[in-house]
């Protein structure tokens, strides 16, 4: 028989049975919609992870101090990082760019009748770059009210919300801890990140903050940016060296600090995604498996209907591949079909997500090429199996069923 007879009985077997049909391809349709969806949401959940992690500041080291404790009980941070420490990494650890020290604490602000309760970073005016803050209004404060401890603050967009609505907040006067403090700058949005919102804070000289918001003489972590070319992880040894100098350790007692490389966090952080990725396609494959397991159960239904017509065609000349082909092909166009289907399905669905929801979806030529893929080789594997059962039938016996 001729490739395209074959096709054409292939095709009119198909549409004399529409609702049969309809329902063997629902399974691939399903199945390839939600491999697409859930691949476009763990790509769009990576590239989300990874911009939050990289908004923290590309070439980035962040020194904390190490935990107390005994026989494996942490008994919390230890205060001993210091503003000598983080002036000795600057003027002797080659390849460090620039270093900001930063304290903290949740500090309550008021703006007359208006109390919020947010975060207070005390620091440098390194501390923007090396942090990737934009000053979106106003202007961030200078280097001179750093060391005249000035009580200016530069604020994030939630904090400008919650305290003034749509008030201009520059040059106005807030009460943070109950002192003034005058409003020099908002940022720029970075979004909430989870753990931490960088845009609801207040950021303040580290003067100001240790002596008289938060009455602190240790710093809660040292921020240092590595100059450009330089070697990230030379840089975080020799400043581990420095630091390990400054606090006066012997040889065989461990760090009392803890320097952690930002690099190392977008990998961990971006191996996490690929492993959801990789999580949310299986569990969606499942359903492409069901629904080659639904196709090679109707073609087997099929080739019981048909074994008198195959009978008739095997007796006037057709061979045995040329049955096989024909019920090959039905079983192709079924889960070809379906994947297309299932593959506008997938997308619509992908789309839809991010527009309606906070969720980022990304679509991925990559991956509708692979559901496609996996589509028809579910066809072929599922339906090998009936059109060789239907080739391999016996004329006579064929017709002689009822």
């Amino acid at each position: 028989m001729l490739f395209y007879t074959i096709l054409s009985v292939a095709l009119k077997s198909l549409f004399a049975n529409k609702l049969r049909t309809f329902l063997s391809m629902l399974g691939i349709i399903i199945g390839v919609g939600a491999v697409i969806s859930m691949l476009a949401l763990g790509a769009g959940a990576r590239k989300q992870v990874l911009d939050s992690v990289t908004a923290l500041g590309t070439d980035l080291l962040i020194v904390r101090p190490g935990q107390a404790g005994s026989r494996g009980i942490s008994l919390g941070m230890v205060d001993n990082l210091t503003v000598e420490d983080a002036k000795r990494l600057i003027l002797r650890v080659q390849g460090i760019y620039q270093v900001a020290p930063v304290v903290s604490g949740n500090v309550q602000m008021k703006y007359f009748n208006r109390n919020v309760r947010t975060n207070v970073t005390g620091t440098t005016i390194t501390y923007f770059p090396i942090r990737n803050f934009e000053v979106e209004k106003g202007r961030p404060f200078t280097e001179n009210e750093v060391n005249g401890r000035a009580r200016v603050a530069v604020l994030g967009p939630v904090t400008v919300e919650n305290l003034f609505g749509t008030e201009d907040p520059l040059e106005k006067t807030i009460k943070i801890k109950g002192i003034n403090f005058k409003v020099v700058g908002v940022l720029k949005g970075k979004g909430d990140q989870g753990w931490f919102n960088p845009d609801d804070q207040a950021i303040v000289p580290y003067t100001t903050a240790m002596k008289q918001l938060l009455g602190v003489q240790y710093l809660r972590e040292i921020d240092i940016q590595v100059a450009p070319g330089s070697d990230v992880n030379q840089v975080q040894a020799a400043a581990a060296v420095e630091l390990r100098r400054s606090h006066r350790l012997k040889p065989d007692e461990p760090d009392d600090f803890n320097i952690r490389n930002q690099a190392e966090f977008l990998e961990t952080a971006s191996s996490f995604s690929r492993v959801f990725s990789i999580l949310l396609g299986s569990i969606a494959s499942i359903s492409l498996l069901v629904g080659g397991i639904g196709i090679m159960n109707i073609m087997l239904v099929t080739v019981t209907e048909r074994t008198r017509e195959i009978g008739i065609r095997k007796a006037i000349g057709a061979k045995e591949k040329d049955i096989l082909l024909q019920f090959l092909l039905e079983a192709l166009m079924l889960s070809g079909v379906g994947g297309v289907i299932g593959v506008a399905l997938g997308v619509a669905a992908a789309l839809l997500v991010d527009q309606l929801t906070d969720f980022s979806t990304i679509i991925q030529l990559p991956s509708i090429l692979m559901a496609l893929a996996f589509a028809v080789a579910v066809g072929v594997f599922f339906g090998y199996y009936p059109a060789h059962r239907a080739a391999r039938l016996d004329p006579i016996e064929a017709l002689r069923y009822e």
